[in-house]
């Protein structure tokens, strides 16, 4: 698949193609990430098949937006809230409590706790989330693969597989820091893009005021 560039017409084919149920390929601001409209398990199950992904690991929700996020899993605001606020946008992805059982095709072996992201978005991803949904992520990688900085890096075989591929530029190819919020304490489960002792102070000064 050839690139899609800015004028080309990138965001409506990737919008249509997620809308479809198909998925594209996104730069997110860590690593390009392979997508799917997060709201279908048909169309997350395709993802995890095309990447050769385990079904029993997890994905993350990545909305453009902490109000979009909150819309897709309204338990979550209050005390967790106030994190994503003091953490989001940026380069983490939290692990939250699902007690209502949201997106369970993302949540792998465990449904009770979800991961989501709200990253900052490059155009025209930011447009296409917004347009679209809230979207899975995974890198778009081959399982144990680096994770693609720059659209070149991803595997051919993905992007084949793929409705769109947004060619974004280069980026950290760092993936996001994950903080755990399901306990009493947060907790850094994955040095990432962000230091994880800037993650936990940011974290816990906002539980404080919560």
């Amino acid at each position: 698949m050839e690139p899609l560039k800015a004028g080309n017409g990138e965001a409506d084919r990737a919008v249509s193609g997620l809308r479809e149920g198909k998925p594209v390929i996104l730069p997110t601001d860590t690593v390009y990430g392979l997508c799917a409209r997060a709201d279908s398990e048909e169309a997350v199950r395709g993802a995890y098949r095309l990447k050769g992904r385990e079904e029993r690991q997890p994905s993350a929700l990545v909305a453009g937006s902490v109000e979009q996020l909150l819309e897709c899993v309204p338990e979550l605001r209050g005390r967790v809230a106030a994190v994503m606020a003091a953490l989001l946008p940026g380069p983490f992805t939290l692990v939250v409590p699902n007690p209502g059982g949201r997106f369970a095709w993302l949540a792998g072996s465990n449904p009770e706790a979800l991961g989501v992201r709200v990253p900052e978005l490059p155009s025209p991803s930011d447009s296409i989330v917004a347009r679209a949904g809230a979207v899975m992520a995974t890198s778009a990688n081959l399982p144990g693969g680096p994770d693609p900085a720059r659209l070149e890096e991803v595997p051919e075989q993905i992007l084949a597989g793929c409705a769109a591929a947004i060619d974004g530029g280069r980026f950290p190819g760092i993936p996001s820091t994950v903080v755990d919020l399901t306990g009493e304490e947060p907790i850094v489960l994955r040095e990432g893009a962000m230091p994880g002792v800037e993650a936990l102070e940011r974290a816990r000064a906002a539980l404080a005021t919560a």
